[in-house]
């Protein structure tokens, strides 16, 4: 089982999230690219820690939204998405390599994730960027999504992830953190959960419904209150059970 978290987030002054204790606990780092959060400076900071670590990295790409932290939807045409992610993507590879390391897999962050889960035409446009630039990249996405299989259809190797601090659906989506409940805080019972999902392959909707859910990874992210806590929860819990604990992608 693999555990990822979203690093390399803070901008200048601005401070988010404690990427030093995190890269400690996790074996991916989603690493942001510049365009929802994280500056140059930080993330090449984030991608030596990483590597230091012998933390797998991914390019945490988004739509450019500093403002709203890349969780406003927006609707750009296939020219401008395409062109988008692949820049990330290249904007980390460089700092990545600066750093000693290498991007090997993509995550969409925030809107754009959930939008591609469902929608096709930005789905396939997201798809095809990374075969654009590197079609060796592993796509990282929503459990149960569309997406998947028509990313893996068009040759993308695709691995699923799920939520440890997170509510869902009964539809396996996740619940809108407009809505009370999305967001999960307690590290004891995140913990407990994640390693009854680990052991069964179903978690508990937010109206209380057990569904389903296939995947790899477990996300925590790192800008969660908590969210170091609920990681080293996790990890211990897994460990303790005898899940063993890798990467998805090297």
């Amino acid at each position: 089982m693999d555990i990822n978290s979203d690093l390399g987030e803070s901008y200048g002054a601005w401070r988010m999230g404690d990427d030093a204790a995190m890269l400690a606990i996790v074996t991916s780092a989603n690493v942001a690219c510049g365009f929802h959060a994280g500056d140059p400076a930080g993330m090449l900071e984030t991608l030596r820690a990483a590597a230091e670590r012998g933390v797998v990295v991914g390019a945490h790409v988004a739509y450019p939204d500093l403002v709203g932290f890349g969780r406003r939807n927006m609707d750009p045409t296939s020219r401008e998405l395409v062109a988008d992610v692949i820049y990330q993507i290249g904007a980390l590879q460089g700092l990545a390599a600066a750093a000693g390391t290498r991007v090997a897999y993509v995550k969409p962050h925030g809107a754009l994730y959930n939008t591609i889960a469902h929608d096709a035409r930005q789905g396939d446009d997201v798809a095809s960027a990374l075969l654009a630039i590197d079609p060796a990249l592993t796509l990282l996405a929503l459990a149960g999504s569309p997406l998947i299989e028509r990313a893996r259809a068009r040759g993308l190797a695709v691995v699923a992830e799920a939520f440890a601090d997170r509510a869902y659906n009964d539809d396996g989506t996740l619940v809108s953190r407009r809505l009370p409940g999305a967001v999960l805080h307690d590290a004891e019972q995140v913990a407990e959960r994640m390693l009854a999902w680990a052991q069964t392959g179903l978690l508990t909707s937010i109206t209380g419904k057990q569904i389903r859910v296939q995947a790899d990874s477990i996300c925590v992210h790192g800008d969660s209150p908590g969210a170091v806590a609920m990681a080293r929860r996790i990890r211990e819990r897994l460990q303790a059970a005898g899940v063993p604990l890798a990467p998805f992608a090297h």
